[in-house]
C-alpha cells in the first residue's frame, strides 16, 4: 500500500467525497477554528479519524511550505492499472467507448486536470506511457480533486501497441495535431473513439502519430500557436459529448 499525504481543504474534502476508506490519518492546526476546516474535521471524526491536533509548524513541514490552510491528511494513492487491465475492461465497456490516450505527458497538473475533465465528459478510461511521463502522484491527485479516484487510468509500456489494439477492438483513434488538414468541429466523434493528446510541446511522437486513424486540430485565431494541454483536451472531449448528446 503506497500512502502520501493531501493538505488544503479543497484537496481533503474531495478525499472526504470520492475516497474515504483510504484516509488513513489526519493532521490539523490546533490554532485555527475556521468554519470549513471545523467541517472537514467533524466528517473526519465521522469516518473514526480523530485528526491530530499539531502545530503550523509541523504542518508546513508536511506540506513542504505550500498552504496546507490548517490540514494535513495521510491517503493510499490510487492504483495505476496495468496493460491486460486495459484489456479486461474495454472488452466489457457498455455504450459508446470514450477513451483519453496522453503520450509522455510529463507535468502532473497537466495530468491531474485531464483527469479532472475526463470525469466530468464521462470518460471511461485514460491511457498514460510508462516511461517519459509522470504517473499518479500526490500533486495529480490534488489538481484531480477526487477524479484519480473515479476515472481508471492505465499505465501502458508500448503505446503504439496498445493503439493497435484499441483499433481491432472497433475503437477509431483521433490524434490531435496542429498539422491536421480538418477541425475538430468538421469531424465526426459520435463513434468508439479514443482521442489522443501528445506531451507539451512536442506533439504527438512519430510512431503515436501513424496509429492514429485520422487527426485534427483547434482553429486558433490569434497570435498563440497552440493551447495548453489539458485546456485543449477539454475541449476536445466536450466536443465529443456535444455531438454525442444530440
Amino acid at each position: 500500500m503506497k500512502l502520501t499525504k493531501l493538505f488544503g481543504i479543497h484537496a481533503v474534502q474531495a478525499a472526504l467525497d470520492y475516497s474515504p476508506k483510504k484516509i488513513n490519518k489526519a493532521w490539523v492546526d490546533a490554532q485555527r477554528q475556521d468554519k470549513r476546516l471545523m467541517q472537514a474535521i467533524d466528517d473526519l471524526l465521522s469516518l473514526g479519524i480523530d485528526p491530530e491536533k499539531t502545530d503550523r509548524k509541523k504542518l508546513d513541514r508536511f506540506a513542504e511550505g505550500k498552504n496546507h490552510q490548517g490540514i494535513v491528511i495521510e491517503v493510499e494513492m490510487p492504483a495505476e492499472l496495468s496493460e491486460s487491465d486495459l484489456k479486461q475492461a474495454v472488452e466489457t465497456l457498455s455504450g459508446t467507448p470514450l477513451l483519453l490516450v496522453l503520450d509522455n505527458v510529463q507535468d502532473p497538473h497537466n495530468l491531474g486536470a485531464c483527469l479532472r475533465t475526463a470525469d466530468a465528459t464521462g470518460v471511461q478510461g485514460v491511457i498514460i506511457t510508462k516511461d517519459n511521463a509522470t504517473g499518479i502522484t500526490p500533486t495529480v491527485c490534488k489538481v484531480a480533486s477526487g477524479a484519480a479516484e473515479t476515472v481508471p487510468v492505465y499505465q501502458v509500456t508500448n503505446l503504439s501497441r496498445t493503439l493497435r489494439w484499441l483499433k481491432d477492438q472497433g475503437i477509431w483513434i483521433m490524434g490531435a495535431a496542429g498539422s491536421a488538414s480538418q477541425t475538430v468541429y468538421q469531424t465526426d466523434l459520435t463513434m468508439p473513439l479514443a482521442v489522443v493528446v501528445g506531451a507539451e510541446g512536442k506533439g504527438l511522437r512519430r510512431l503515436t502519430q501513424e496509429q492514429c486513424d485520422f487527426l485534427v486540430k483547434l482553429p486558433m485565431l490569434g497570435q498563440v500557436e497552440s493551447l495548453n494541454l489539458s485546456v485543449a483536451t477539454g475541449v476536445l472531449l466536450y466536443e465529443a459529448v456535444r455531438q454525442r448528446s444530440n
